[in-house]
């Protein structure tokens, strides 16, 4: 059997991420060969991957990345709030996205197959690394990569992330007062959840959703009931007025001045900077948006024991 020394444990510890233990049996099992170590630990990490595959990953982080022209937000989920908070982890979800930028995968399944930023392993190899490193099951929920000019913002440490798409003109993008402008925008879309831009990005399917429950909720009123059709008719368009100003982010009231929408900040700031602005589009990912979270009863566990 190799003589292992406690610095090539120590090394191999430092090039994995693994603990020294089982850095010491893949350099026993490898016969001292450090290369044939690291395969085995990866070999490990891919066993340990899928034991740990059908455990509830509903934590982790939203991220967001921009280099020339290009931003990424992406959503890793991991099993718990400590996890998320690691800089190892964080580190490994700004590599996935610096990935994304520079070869723009289609999808999940396209990002694993592609080689990780600077390594010749793939994603997915790393993923499953650092399940086996950190010891909890993750997984690469979704991305999405936007291209032109845009405005981001980071809420509660990853708890929430958006990116906003802006159409500019008179070089606006390039000053200080469209950086404070986009990240403003950006914030009141965390804050107020839109689900459009404007008006016209509303379909229409769903404006006559919206009526038919007006509708049925004035005949269901016997105060309104028996009001004439024009009046009725009114009144449906007045509250569809207020489903705008409610969900469509340039009709929103902007959170910082309540005196005006978030339309007339964009022309205000657009005036102000010489130029003009439009916002185009948004994404906002709140981490384990829709999972449903495994609910651990503790007491009843341990009443279990007890009893054994």
């Amino acid at each position: 059997m190799a003589d292992i020394s406690a610095k090539v444990v120590m090394e191999l510890r430092k090039k994995t991420g693994c603990g020294m233990m089982e850095c010491k049996k893949a350099l026993v099992t490898a016969n001292g060969d450090f290369d044939e170590a690291i395969k085995i630990l990866r070999e490990k990490g891919l066993a340990v991957a899928a034991k740990k595959a059908d455990r509830v990953a509903a934590d982790g982080i939203v991220d967001v990345y921009t280099a020339n022209g290009c931003t990424a937000i992406i959503e890793v989920n991991t099993e718990t709030d400590f996890v998320a908070k690691n800089a190892s982890f964080k580190e490994f979800v700004h590599g996935i996205l610096v990935t994304i930028v520079e070869t723009k995968p289609a999808d999940v399944a396209a990002l694993l197959a592609t080689k990780f930023a600077g390594k010749e392993t793939t994603v997915e190899d790393e993923l499953k690394q650092e399940i086996f490193t950190i010891g909890e099951n993750m997984s690469i929920r979704r991305f999405e990569v936007i291209e032109g000019v845009t405005g981001t913002y980071i809420h509660g440490g990853g708890s929430a992330g958006v990116v906003a798409k802006f159409e500019v003109e008179g070089g606006v993008e390039n000053t200080e007062g469209f950086a404070d402008y986009a990240k403003n925008v950006c914030m009141q879309i965390a804050a107020m959840n839109p689900l459009y831009v404007c008006k016209c990005c509303v379909p229409e399917s769903v404006i006559q959703g919206e009526k038919d429950i007006l509708l049925a909720q004035i005949k269901n009123d016997p105060k309104l009931a028996n009001k004439p059709e024009q009046i009725i008719e009114k009144m449906v368009t007045g509250r569809i007025e207020k489903y705008y100003d409610t969900n469509c982010l340039v009709h929103q009231q902007y959170v910082k001045e309540e005196n005006m929408t978030v339309q007339q900040y964009t022309d205000n700031t657009a005036k102000e900077l010489g130029g003009a602005i439009k916002v185009v589009s948004f994404v906002k990912y709140e981490k384990g948006e829709g999972i449903e979270k495994r609910e651990d009863d503790f007491a009843s566990e341990i009443e279990k024991l007890v009893k054994g």
